[in-house]
């Protein structure tokens, strides 16, 4: 993944074009894609400001709706397997997640099982 443009930067691209620089010269001047000086143009022209938006983003885990399920799945049986809680994920939701996914979500609300010697 690239890293933003650095707001110096930006602030010299953006008063380059302001003083009647087009942006593809702008875009040369300071060694960058003339994609991302048009971007930035835009951005400055919608909104007022050289910040870069915002990167990446936060998504909501896909078995979160169903955390009652799994807990009741776990509760009823210590030992079942992750293909087991898949199994009736599919049966009673219709989903089908990854076992990572399970394993995870189940990490994420405590619910690890240490087999006994």
């Amino acid at each position: 993944m690239t890293a933003p443009l650095s707001h110096d930067l930006r602030r010299r691209i953006v008063k380059a074009v302001e003083s009647g620089s087009s942006i593809r010269k702008a875009a040369g001047r300071y060694s960058v894609s003339i994609s991302a000086a048009i971007k930035l143009m835009r951005r400055v022209h919608e909104t007022g400001s050289v910040q870069p938006a915002r990167i990446g983003g936060y998504r909501r885990p896909i078995l979160e709706p169903h955390e009652a399920l799994l807990r009741e799945l776990v509760d009823a049986k210590s030992d079942i397997t992750l293909a087991e809680i898949r199994a009736e994920l599919s049966r009673r939701v219709g989903l089908w997640p990854d076992l990572s996914t399970i394993h995870h979500h189940l990490r994420r609300l405590g619910l690890r099982h240490k087999k006994r010697a």
